[in-house]
């Protein structure tokens, strides 16, 4: 594949890039995941599902010194570099083609949750999230799904949870809980008996009021 430049942002543990290649756009995230697991995680996305993983450790032995902020973040930096031209030079096009036909084959069983509001479900501190839940056979509502939310990376732990009604549909709200510096993704996932889906939407902390947009 060849690719075009993507539009990258740092965050203070990590970085997002949405790289273009041909007519597709994918989000490429990286991040420390901390002390406590540290691991670098890179993530490919598009349109929330996930196409590509790539995680490597950077535990030390007892008597090594530990990394600084700057060799930590160079590191960090180099492997989401890493990943963005592994897409673009077409190193990952048979991953990528193996996981887009996996997902267009699980679009005739199962279930499909959707964000019905993705541009204005954070105003004024407060989580309002619009959601429906479709079956991928026919397209039509799913009823009794249960359907969880959660913000990974704040500060509180906490999941919200609502099950959907005869059109499918189900709000859930919640006050948005106190956020890391780091990055931040708000994670959305169904269940109807043994069918399940999940989305997730990369969030921006650097603005004031930070806003979402569809991992890409």
């Amino acid at each position: 594949m060849h690719g075009e430049r993507g539009e990258s942002s740092a965050m203070s543990s990590g970085f997002n890039t949405d790289v273009k290649v041909g007519e597709h756009v994918f989000h490429v995230q990286t991040e420390d995941r901390g002390p406590n697991h540290p691991i670098i995680d890179t993530v490919v996305y598009q349109q929330g599902r996930i196409l590509h993983r790539r995680a490597s450790n950077y535990e030390q032995g007892a008597d090594a010194t530990p990394y600084t902020a700057d060799e930590l973040r160079h590191r960090v930096e180099e492997q989401h570099r890493a990943v963005i031209e592994a897409i673009r030079s077409g190193a990952l096009d048979a991953e990528i083609a193996s996981a887009e036909a996996a997902t267009q084959a699980s679009r005739s069983s199962g279930i499909q949750v959707q964000l019905l509001n993705p541009g204005s479900w954070l105003s004024a501190g407060k989580v309002s999230l619009e959601l429906e839940v479709s079956r991928k056979a026919d397209r039509q509502p799913q009823a009794g799904a249960a359907v969880k939310a959660v913000i990974e990376g704040a500060l509180a732990d906490g999941t919200h949870s609502g099950t959907s009604d005869e059109q499918g549909r189900v709000h859930i709200h919640f006050p948005l809980p106190p956020l890391g510096k780091g990055d931040l993704t708000l994670v959305i996932q169904a269940q109807a008996d043994a069918s399940k889906d999940e989305i997730r939407f990369a969030m921006r902390t650097r603005a004031k009021n930070p806003t979402a947009g569809a991992a890409q």
